[in-house]
């Protein structure tokens, strides 16, 4: 009998043996492969990829220190698990999609690490920084991080071939363990965390987590593909416009005998019949002289004249209208977001009117335009009226 287990023994070794069996049951629900696929996994990597690129040379410039973003690691994460996800303090910058897309990013760092970044915005050298966020470090880092979402929006706009603009970021701080912060985070169960390896020069080694609704996640990994796939198969049915294959031989006889008054040709007609005899009239070719015209002696003489009349050249980046409101709120670090993506032509104006487009280069250490199209006349015209 000594050799036997009570009761309470055996239904004390059930709990301890059950409940972590029930717990990994729950925990081994969240695979990446249940809720989206190894591509789509990939595509979430490559968005992030790109977009916290630009991120961190927004950042690099505003904290004077070198900035490395990279290695993204996507998972799955359940809402009931925060705790364990997120066990220190940490604050959350809130950013809402108000074109573009529908939907919400948290942006998640480590409060050292926001201390850190809030030393560098305030003038410090980030050695020694303030263990607590007041309300001038928490502003100091919601502009940094304004400033890197901003970027990565315009990433995005690249990526998807649209216009994307944020709202402006609200921060918090927030400590999962205490309950903090815990009102910002997105309203559903699961959730796909994108973690980034964060280096900002040898003061920060760690991790920027962002945090996105399970669906909202899917509609971007959607768009991205299906846009894809969409371009290929209008690509794919539009009409051919390439000439149809002639035999060679039958055209070049057929010209080089309607050359000759003396000989009847009887050339095939594509689309036609066989048998068809009617003769083919061939027109010697019209080309445009693009010799320079001939001038007299006094126009020359004019023209001279106005050849050293100076001109101003401008190459405009991009235009923005703003209200006086949003001018006054313009501070040092501040990005003016213009009416063209990255990688469009640049506009040359000549005394303030539109004469060709061009793409930016760098010589030597200057920037420098080279003309890629000129306006034609017309439209140059048109734009004098």
């Amino acid at each position: 009998m000594s050799d036997m287990l009570s009761q309470d023994e055996i239904d004390a070794l059930l709990r301890g043996s059950a409940e972590p069996e029930e717990e990994s049951a729950d925990r081994k629900e969240i695979k990446m492969s249940d809720y989206i696929s190894s591509i789509e996994e990939d595509a979430l990597g490559e968005i992030g990829n790109i977009s916290f690129g630009s991120s961190a040379t927004a950042l690099s410039t505003l904290l004077n220190q070198k900035v490395e973003i990279t290695t993204p690691k996507v998972t799955i994460i359940n809402k009931n698990y925060l705790e364990e996800e997120f066990p220190h303090p940490y604050v959350a910058i809130q950013v809402q999609y108000t074109e573009g897309f529908s939907g919400v990013n948290l942006l998640v760092i480590k409060q050292s690490d926001a201390s850190i970044i809030a030393d560098l915005m305030l003038g410090g050298d980030g050695r020694n920084p303030s263990g607590d966020l007041g309300e001038i470090q928490l502003s100091a880092v919601q502009e940094a991080m304004n400033q890197m979402m901003g970027s990565a929006a315009t990433s995005m706009s690249t990526v998807f071939s649209k216009k994307v603009d944020i709202s402006p970021p609200s921060i918090d701080l927030m400590y999962i363990p205490k309950g903090e912060g815990e009102e910002n985070l997105p309203d559903q169960d699961l959730l796909v965390k994108v973690s980034f390896s964060l280096k900002i020069g040898d003061l920060i080694d760690s991790n920027i987590m962002q945090l996105l609704p399970l669906s909202f996640a899917r509609s971007l990994v959607d768009e991205l593909m299906n846009g894809s796939a969409t371009e290929e198969v209008a690509a794919a049915s539009a009409p051919s416009m390439e000439a149809p294959k002639v035999d060679p031989e039958p055209a070049y006889s057929g010209i080089a005998e309607s050359t000759h008054t003396s000989h009847q040709s009887h050339p095939q007609h594509l689309g036609g019949q066989s048998g068809q005899t009617e003769p083919v009239h061939v027109q010697p070719a019209t080309f445009s002289n693009f010799e320079p015209a001939a001038l007299g002696q006094q126009e020359s003489k004019n023209l001279n004249m106005l050849l050293d009349i100076p001109l101003q050249v401008t190459v405009e980046l991009g235009r923005t209208n703003r209200s006086v409101r949003d001018i006054l709120e313009l501070s040092s670090g501040s990005i003016i977001e213009l009416d063209k993506l990255a990688g469009e032509p640049v506009d040359i104006l000549v005394n303030s009117q539109l004469m060709a487009k061009g793409e930016v280069v760098v010589i030597d250490e200057n920037f420098g335009v080279r003309i890629t199209d000129i306006v034609s006349q017309s439209d140059r015209i048109k734009k004098l009226k």
